[in-house]
């Protein structure tokens, strides 16, 4: 059985990767001060506003736009067409927020870039590398 999940893009996340870049870019020019604190601060910000584009609204041609899973192997596609094959990893990060996989490039899935069901999905084979199924009597006739 293969589930493919298609992520949606996360405004939510976006903003918590814009707002804490910003939050890095002004403690460098509280510490640093002058034109380097301020150089320093701008690039961390620019920094946090590249990667909200790729890794929260999924616009970048690398941008991970499916998982298609099938037992322990899952399936990345990015956004430009190309699919990645990987191997389950060994640990993942699980919360009700956010499911975060170490695919060689990590790949944070919000809860809000899918339907509930399919996080739900997601989070229960990160966990234990299984899909919930249903029992051959429990499906309609």
């Amino acid at each position: 059985m293969i589930v493919r999940l298609v992520l949606s893009p996360s405004r939510a996340l976006a903003a918590v990767i814009v707002v804490l870049h910003a939050a890095a870019g002004a403690s460098a020019f509280l510490v640093l001060g002058g034109i380097a604190g301020a150089a320093l601060g701008a690039m961390l910000l620019a920094l946090g506003v590249a990667a909200a584009w790729s890794r929260a609204l999924l616009r970048s041609a690398r941008s991970v736009r499916a998982l298609e899973i099938c037992g322990d192997e899952l399936v990345v596609e990015l956004a430009g067409g190309q699919r990645v094959a990987a191997a389950a990893p060994q640990r993942c990060y699980v919360s009700r927020l956010a499911v975060v996989l170490p695919l060689g490039r990590t790949v944070l899935v919000a809860a809000d870039m899918l339907s509930p069901a399919d996080f739900r999905r997601l989070r229960l084979w990160a966990l234990w590398r299984k899909l919930p199924g249903v029992a051959g009597k429990q499906l309609p006739a």
